[in-house]
């Protein structure tokens, strides 16, 4: 139990870090607003250190339905925990996605745009062009998962909290370099849990939810890309 609890709360916790930069930087009469790219990414790379740090002995702390999947196709993690995980992450995203409502309401309410308020909970392409946006966001979930195998090479890897680091700097650097593209999602319950909250949140003057969008390129193209991050990993005789 205690190790589908912690996907669960780090995911929360990933989501409301993580979407709560965007409404801070994104909304009107926020006072951060028009603090710009380089906040929400530096944020989004904290989003996952912090709760990594807290949960990462309960369940490994992947928060991620991609990674998840890529470590039990390789044969490091269990299949049969891959459904509870993934039910935990993407409850955890929506939950996270609703207290990130609730606290900043008051700046929802002052947006009149749709599309800020479904940026806050949700990627999407800066060009819609649905095989090359699934292939962005394979592209930057390879580079995520195999990245994060590979930190087991380093030297000193190992040491309590230095993992979690390595992955900070793999995070920021996959969304400076590829997050003008898509968002980089690299992680379907990131994108589908808030979409979840955005689509059911009496948000004022919402919009839609764009699903023809969420539910194939922020899923499809993060599991694809984990997949083949982890074969060639697990292929190279190191």
């Amino acid at each position: 139990m205690l190790p589908y609890l912690a996907e669960f709360l780090g995911t929360m916790m990933l989501i409301m870090l993580g979407d709560g930069v965007v409404a801070n930087v994104t909304l009107n009469k926020s006072g951060m607003k028009g603090a710009g790219s380089i906040q929400i990414t530096l944020a989004w790379g904290l989003a996952v250190l912090i709760p990594a740090c807290i949960f990462g002995a309960a369940s490994g702390a992947s928060f991620n339905p991609a990674l998840t999947i890529a470590l039990a196709a390789i044969g490091k993690f269990s299949w049969a925990m891959v459904p509870g995980y993934i039910i935990a992450q993407v409850a955890g995203g929506c939950v996270g996605g609703i207290i990130v409502y609730l606290m900043f309401k008051d700046q929802f309410d002052a947006t009149e745009e749709a599309g800020p308020k479904l940026g806050v909970f949700s990627t999407g392409p800066a060009v819609r062009n649905i095989p090359r946006n699934i292939f962005c966001e394979a592209v930057a979930t390879f580079v995520l998962v195999f990245a994060i195998l590979g930190i087991g090479n380093v030297t000193g890897a190992g040491t309590v909290g230095v993992s979690n680091l390595f992955v900070f700097g793999i995070i920021v650097s996959i969304g400076m370099s590829f997050g003008g593209l898509t968002g980089y999602a690299i992680n379907p319950a990131r994108d589908l849990g808030p979409r979840i909250a955005h689509a059911i949140l009496p948000i004022k003057g919402k919009g839609d939810s764009n699903w023809s969008y969420g539910l194939v390129v922020p899923i499809f193209g993060p599991i694809i890309g984990g997949l083949l991050g982890a074969f060639l990993y697990a292929s190279i005789p190191w």
